[in-house]
């Protein structure tokens, strides 16, 4: 079955940028819509940006104009690029496949805080 390893997560202050990589473990990555979603603590998990085989894009209202997703299909990765960070952003972070793939990966801790 496929794995997700996502990565790039961290301490990062108020206003601050990070940028998530999730690689997938499958030859035919590039056919597939890729997801990131976040879930904070006592919440559940939500979607947070979306990027189709073709390259279109839509993000959740909370990202927008703030974070950007892009794929790299050579390299089996998806990023998330996340800008202008807010405490409410803090949350384990993890990508899927759309339809999601069975085994989620173990995410990548994001902790925005001064």
């Amino acid at each position: 079955q496929v794995q997700l390893v996502e990565s790039g997560g961290g301490l990062v202050q108020p206003g601050g940028s990070l940028r998530l990589s999730c690689v997938a473990s499958t030859s035919i990555f590039s056919i597939y819509t890729m997801d990131w979603y976040r879930q904070a603590p006592g919440k559940q998990r939500e979607l947070v940006a979306r990027i189709t085989s073709g390259g279109g894009t839509n993000y959740a209202d909370s990202g927008k104009g703030r974070f950007t997703i892009s794929r790299d299909n050579a390299k089996n990765t998806v990023y998330l690029q996340m800008n202008s960070l807010t405490p409410e952003d803090t949350a384990v972070y993890y990508c899927n496949a759309d339809p999601a793939w069975a085994a989620w990966g173990q995410g990548t801790q994001v902790t925005v805080s001064s």
